[in-house]
């Protein structure tokens, strides 16, 4: 087994190991609490994020960890692991199935592995550099859709996203075939199965993306910001590739 191969497992893991504390939670009753940001947060996404800690600290004792609730844990210089306990935590308090983890490996400033873990409806895609994506342990790709008119969209929020970019967030729902809100990760894994062509998101922080890059790459796809940057930052697209460039020009609609 080589080494990401081995790092892609422990990643398995981790996202299983936030499933098994997750789960049990979404069953019951459960308390909301609101962040300074104002955010939803709960004792799953705390209890998620330390469980992953606990093991990551045993399997990979030198490597950094950064997490959406507890921050960042400093690590070799070189290796990184960056998690979401929960990406969805709207969904989980609604009890809609469509939230998940995510876990990336970062390794010299660059994303290598990513798990998108969606406990509730029993889905996982995996990816690592060079290895490919699968979903559920069997190999999965994007759509080979290769018009707009063909396609299907999907978004975190509509209303966020027509704030930002109305005239593109027009043009898009104009030109797809079909637009519905599957959002947050659910969204990403709809894209790497070839169930969806395009997936936006305006408002992204690291732990959002990073897991999501590797595995929309290696299952052929496309994945950027708005503005067609491929490094991550504070907005994300993904597509099946065949349609990224033209969903990166409606975009612009706005700057032109």
């Amino acid at each position: 087994m080589s080494e990401l191969s081995a790092l892609l497992e422990i990643a398995l893991r981790a996202a299983a190991i936030a499933g098994e504390t997750i789960m049990p939670i979404y069953a019951s009753p459960f308390e909301v609490e609101r962040k300074a940001d104002r955010t939803p947060v709960t004792e799953a996404d705390r209890r998620a994020e330390l469980a992953m800690r606990e093991f990551f600290a045993r399997e990979t004792p030198g490597f950094g960890v950064l997490g959406e609730e507890y921050g960042e844990t400093p690590g070799d210089g070189r290796h990184r692991w960056i998690i979401d306990p929960i990406d969805g935590t709207k969904s989980f308090i609604h009890r809609v199935p469509l939230f998940g983890t995510l876990v990336a490996l970062e390794r010299d400033g660059e994303p290598v592995v990513g798990v998108i873990s969606c406990h509730a409806v029993g889905e996982t895609v995996a990816a690592a550099a060079g290895l490919g994506a699968r979903l559920n342990g069997e190999p999965c790709r994007v759509s080979r859709v290769a018009s707009l008119d063909d396609a299907t969209l999907t978004m975190t929020s509509f209303a966020r996203t027509a704030a930002r970019r109305p005239l593109g967030y027009r043009a898009l729902v104009e030109r797809c075939g079909l637009a519905r809100a599957w959002g947050d990760c659910y969204g990403y894994l709809m894209v790497a199965t070839g169930r969806a062509e395009i997936m936006l998101d305006p408002d992204m922080s690291i732990w959002d993306a990073a897991a999501l890059q590797p595995v929309i790459r290696e299952a052929g796809g496309g994945f950027s910001q708005w503005d067609g940057n491929p490094a991550l930052g504070d907005s994300a697209v993904a597509t099946n590739g065949l349609l990224h460039n033209e969903v990166i020009r409606l975009l612009a609609s706005d700057l032109a």
